[in-house]
């Protein structure tokens, strides 16, 4: 089993940055990639970026490339997102999730990020 634990999320004006982290624990060794997606009431939720567990592949979805990046620590264990120029319509719930084989496997409890206009 894996445990994905968020933080970093707040209330924030447009234009403003934030960093959310996502800390993994157990049998990390089972991850191959892990990824931040992000829900709004009402809506499925989207995929936002994803990291190999190396560290040297990414992926990011068109709303939020230029903007947000995704990085990991190796040493900690830890995937971070760093969200800059940020948009009213990024506002969400946003859940960290690590997986192998296509599939995502563990996700966290997720972290709600507000920005306001």
């Amino acid at each position: 089993q894996v445990q994905l634990v968020e933080s970093g999320g707040g209330l924030v004006q447009a234009g403003d940055s934030l960093r959310l982290s996502c800390a993994a624990s157990g049998r990390t060794s089972s991850l191959y990639f892990m990824g931040w997606f992000r829900q709004v009431p009402g809506k499925e939720r989207e995929f936002v970026a994803r990291i190999t567990w190396s560290g040297r592949s990414t992926a990011y979805a068109d709303s939020v490339k230029g903007r947000f990046t995704i990085s990991k620590d190796n040493a900690k264990n830890t995937v971070y997102l760093q969200m800059n120029s940020l948009k009213p319509e990024d506002t969400a719930v946003y859940y960290c999730a690590g997986g192998s084989a296509g599939n995502y496997n563990y996700w966290g409890q997720g972290t709600q990020v507000t920005v306001s206009s």
